[in-house]
């Protein structure tokens, strides 16, 4: 029986989508591998502060600060943030304050990457910036600086990285049965669904919501691009778990319902990598589309790599989560793409 978005009712919730994110075709690019059908999810284009896929977990964390009584949210996330970015954007349309606790988690300190793309972003939504070096507990300074709001009397509520805590990931379980529908309605069947592995809520939620349908939750595949895979594959296995326990908790996961791969995060989060490059320019080239060179451009890679040594074989459907973040590719224009 699938799970439908009326089971997630219980849980507070504002919207912040425009509806459902359609699903794309990729003709060209799929000729020109020679492989797999290949189909793009576009989480990427809701309008709100630049579209994104964190936007679906924040419409449950949004609402879950709000029946909290908060007045001010914070969170933490790397210097070109993507969830920071919404984040900011979310608190603005709702009439909050934001505080962003940023971490140096990158070894780049170009003009370009310290000041433009999501940064520039932030600014405009009104963010308050912390600027934190990348060996300080961002979470800590976070909640010290929540403790802080609240003896002044304000009502803080401080969100996790990549706002991956079990109410975000209600967001991918919506998001899973999204999907059903959509291929239920166009009477596609996909062979697998490819997502790029951060802070692991929107793979969790994916998998957690295929459990919750009677789904194969191993079409899921993800691609590591901030953790070493080992911690990677806990914390998401943890996360599935978790979400489950809040939708149903006679639901369980087992370790071999997460599928993750390690081989595309090269030198580590936020570096870029060849097959990174290569990915971005052939997707942009070939449909149109952009990808982020952090999250989404990664994990394409990989994609890429399974449909030319025939893991995504010819006759195949692959449906790929496209997350957003193109703010990002103007923070690596020295980097990456001079």
């Amino acid at each position: 029986m699938t799970l439908r978005a009326t089971d997630l009712a219980r849980f507070p919730k504002t919207q912040l989508r425009d509806g459902p994110s359609p699903i794309v075709a990729l003709p060209r690019l799929s000729q020109h591998l020679g492989g797999a059908e290949i189909y793009v999810k576009r989480d990427d284009v809701d309008g709100l502060g630049g579209g994104g896929n964190k936007l679906r977990k924040l419409e449950f964390l949004i609402g879950e600060a709000q029946a909290t009584g908060a007045d001010t949210i914070i969170t933490v996330g790397g210097r070109q943030s993507n969830h920071a970015r919404l984040t900011a954007a979310a608190a603005a349309r709702v009439g909050m304050k934001c505080e962003l606790v940023l971490s140096r988690l990158v070894p780049i300190e170009d003009e370009d990457y310290v000041e433009n793309g999501n940064v520039l972003l932030d600014r405009l939504f009104g963010a308050v910036i912390h600027d934190i070096p990348g060996s300080v507990s961002a979470l800590q300074v976070a909640e010290d600086r929540a403790a802080t709001l609240r003896r002044e009397g304000r009502k803080a509520y401080v969100c996790p990285l990549g706002g991956s805590s079990p109410a975000g990931c209600l967001g991918y379980v919506s998001c899973a049965n999204e999907i059903l529908d959509q291929s239920k309605e166009s009477g596609i069947d996909f062979d697998h669904i490819v997502v790029a592995n951060g802070s692991g809520g929107m793979q969790a939620g994916l998998v957690a919501g295929a459990i919750a349908a009677g789904v194969s939750p191993r079409k899921v595949v993800g691609y590591t691009v901030l953790a070493p895979l080992e911690k990677a594959y806990a914390t998401t296995c943890e996360k599935v778990q978790q979400t489950l326990g809040l939708i149903d908790s006679g639901l369980t996961a087992s370790g071999d319902d997460v599928v993750l791969h390690g081989d595309q995060l090269g030198n580590g989060y936020g570096l870029p990598t060849d097959s990174m490059l290569r990915a971005v320019n052939l997707l942009a080239s070939q449909e149109g589309l952009l990808l982020d060179p952090v999250y989404s451009g990664k994990a394409f890679a990989g994609l890429i790599q399974s449909v030319e040594n025939g893991q995504f074989a010819a006759g195949q459907k692959v449906l790929f989560i496209m997350s957003g973040g193109t703010p990002s590719l103007f923070a690596y224009r020295t980097t990456a793409f001079a």
